[in-house]
């Protein structure tokens, strides 16, 4: 289950426009004083936007969130897997002993 977001959609995509309307060296910072964000998260944000609209190299957002889940699953499954070895090879000496006739 994704984890909620700490921060509403619309004060995301507020920080994005505001960054772009200033356009200028220190207009994460000072968006992110105004609304009272971690500067480093509203650069996140900016980032992840151009990234999401195609005009940046990267994941999605999509992308990166069906990411986790498979690394979730396959960790699942690693498990499970060695659940399932331990198993076996307990059952395998437990038919190699010599039964008491």
């Amino acid at each position: 289950m994704p984890k909620p977001n700490k921060y509403p959609r619309e004060l995301r995509e507020r920080a994005v426009r505001m960054v772009a309307e200033i356009g200028e060296p220190g207009a994460i910072r000072r968006v992110g004083e105004k609304l009272g964000v971690n500067p480093e998260t509203v650069r996140y944000w900016v980032n992840n936007t151009a990234v999401d609209k195609g005009g940046k190299r990267g994941l999605a957002s999509e992308e990166l969130d069906e990411l986790k889940a498979l690394r979730r699953e396959n960790a699942e499954l690693r498990r499970a897997n060695e659940i399932l070895k331990a198993a076996s090879t307990f059952f395998a000496k437990e038919l190699d002993r010599p039964r008491p006739r």
